[in-house]
């Protein structure tokens, strides 16, 4: 299952004839159900009224105002090209609904009921009948086939990575869609078929579905685009013919009659306009601006709100990530050497204020990482790929280099130097540079923000002590998003998101078939069988068990790559917010809940002060 931003819900028990499904001949094994489960039992039953953590009689009104930063240029959020604006998820619903408070279980939305045999090699979604896109036509099969089939011919190149287990698609009658999957055991499908924002046919195809574009489009979620400002706002407004807003997986949700979203060229501009009043919330990633800029008149009178909360997410990657299509990058020995310059202790100490912790595995902060020697049944994954991967993958744990944090690192410099040299680097007139060329080691940090330049500073000067030559270069966020897609950078800063149930998404970070793809989430470059192995076992991993041990060993293998120099990660979201809303009182282990808040009166508000 994927955790970056693309959109990702039944109710009911449903006979279906079977007469509808002659082509799946295991139906008399399989039963409609309200829901799927990745691996055990759905939390919710078929006559669940809402999800736990809503407020079910929560008031529609008001608006939630936030930013972004950058500009954007396009309302099409599934092509590698343009800048998206902020929001268009709000336009779309998906087949099934993913409930927040389990690690991986879904519920219906556009989808009545859906039906699977015991082996998954096949789902069948029953559609419902209410449902209708944004200017009125009913939502159909066609129109379910017609977004797989442009997702994957026109789409992100995502897209084909993710849903590369699809076989075949069939309609028997308007209502109804089997998805046929490949002959690979792959339990996830069922579930990430039904986290696909449905489009609609009657309008994609009298529209260029693979350029970026303002035409307002069609959707079939709660929210339809009220006004833009190119590049600058957006404002949604909530649809009041919205088809689904009283099934069990809506209620609650989607309370706000306005969501808008302003857009920033400067981080420090948005946090003085945030304390200012013109907009209303804030998820800070910012250790420095949390423990200093968080201050004024609003929070001293608690206008504005800060709270840090706790959340149940696997918190990834986030890294220095090196791309191994440059040559200078290929050797793992240079990798790891250069990671002996990030002294996260003395960083964390003089820059964060101790906010963070360091990361030491792929999916850190969860049961899936690589924290103790392998046991058997990771043994008997990673032995058939002894020969493949480095020895240490069997022998030691890995952790990231770490420092007594007074910043003397000679120590560890010196264990840096030695293994560049092993590779074939020497220091020379104060450089380092290669034994048979002579040419200089020298490489580039690209960036978007300006305000991590304070981050690698000291990484850079520790660097330069080992004859490393390193520029900086600030870009915009165009630009950014152009020289990711065509993996045009020597290192960039990155970080690759984890869900609780990692699955068809980890080709697409880790694959060789996506290495030299456009616009894939491969940044490394990583080209190596035993990846690839490791991913596709945890794919078709039959059990959470199973995934359990395939994501451990897949963990130790890249660990052990030094494909990046890990940084830091903090399991907590740091919100503030002005006092001017409701929110209910559980909050959903998997997620932040913000599309279950809602607006208080203004009378009320203000009453609290």
């Amino acid at each position: 299952m994927t955790s970056t931003h693309l959109p990702l819900r039944l109710l009911g028990a449903v006979i279906i004839n079977v007469c509808l499904f002659a082509s799946s001949s295991l139906l008399a094994d399989s039963h409609p159900s309200h829901g799927i489960a990745m691996h055990g039992d759905l939390k919710y039953p078929a006559d669940f009224s809402h999800y736990d953590y809503v407020n079910p009689q929560a008031p529609k009104g008001g608006t939630l105002k936030q930013w972004d930063m950058g500009t954007f240029d396009s309302f099409n959020s599934f092509i590698i090209k343009g800048n998206v604006a902020a929001g268009t998820n709000l336009m779309y619903d998906s087949l099934m609904d993913q409930a927040a408070d389990e690690p991986f279980s879904q519920y219906g939305l556009l989808a009545e009921s859906v039906i699977m045999p015991e082996d998954r090699r096949w789902v069948t979604f029953k559609l419902r009948e209410a449902a209708r896109f944004s200017d009125g036509e009913p939502v159909t099969a066609e129109d379910v086939i017609f977004t797989f089939d442009i997702l994957r011919s026109k789409g992100s190149p995502f897209y084909g990575a993710y849903y590369a287990g699809i076989d075949r698609i069939e309609a028997p009658n308007p209502q109804t869609v089997t998805f046929h999957f490949k002959g690979e055991n792959n339990r996830e499908l069922p579930l990430i078929v039904g986290q696909a924002s449905i489009l609609p046919k009657h309008y994609w195809q009298d529209h260029a579905f693979d350029s970026p574009s303002l035409d307002i489009p069609v959707g079939s979620g709660p929210y339809r685009i009220d006004s833009f400002e190119a590049g600058r706002s957006i404002s949604y407004s909530l649809r009041d013919d919205y088809w689904g807003a009283d099934l069990p997986v809506r209620r609650g949700h989607n309370n706000f009659r306005q969501m808008r979203f302003d857009y920033y060229r400067d981080a420090t501009v948005a946090l003085e306009a945030f304390k200012a009043g013109e907009y209303d919330f804030r998820l800070e990633t910012s250790s420095k601006e949390w423990a200093t800029a968080y201050t004024g008149p609003a929070f001293d009178d608690g206008r504005i709100l800060k709270q840090e909360l706790s959340n149940g997410n696997p918190t990834g990657m986030q890294a220095f990530i090196f791309n191994t299509r440059r040559d200078k990058f290929a050797d793992p020995r240079v990798r790891e050497a250069l990671g002996y310059a990030f002294d996260f202790e003395w960083t964390n100490r003089n820059i964060f204020y101790n906010a963070y912790t360091r990361t030491h595995s792929f999916f850190s902060n969860s049961e899936m990482a690589a924290t103790e020697l392998p046991g058997p049944e990771e043994l008997a994954l990673l032995e058939p790929l002894r020969d493949q991967v480095p020895p240490e993958v069997f022998s030691k744990v890995y952790r990231a280099p770490s420092t007594d944090g007074s910043g003397n690192i000679r120590g560890e410099l010196r264990q840096g130097m030695r293994l560049l040299q092993s590779a074939g680097w020497e220091f020379k007139d104060n450089k380092l540079v290669n034994s048979k060329t002579g040419e200089p080691f020298r490489f580039e940090i690209l960036l978007v923000q300006k305000e991590f330049e304070r981050v690698i500073a000291p990484m850079i000067r520790n660097l330069e002590r080992m004859g490393v030559e390193v520029d900086i270069r600030i870009i915009d966020v165009s630009q950014y998003i152009n020289r990711l897609r065509s993996f045009d950078f020597d290192m960039v800063v990155g970080s690759f998101p984890q869900s609780s149930s990692p699955g068809n998404e980890q080709r697409d970070f880790w694959h060789s078939e996506l290495a030299d793809m456009p616009g894939t989430r491969n940044l490394v470059g990583i080209k190596n069988p035993a990846v690839d192995s490791l991913v596709d076992t945890l794919i078709a991993a039959p059990d959470r068990a199973s995934l359990v041990t395939a994501a451990r060993a897949l963990d130790r293998v890249l660990q052990w790559n030094h494909y990046v120099i890990p940084q830091f990660h903090i399991a907590t979201y740091r919100i503030a917010y002005w006092d001017r809303f409701g929110m209910p009182k559980v909050r959903p282990a998997y997620s932040l809940g913000t599309d279950t808040w809602w607006a208080l009166p203004t009378d009320t508000a203000a009453s609290a002060h």
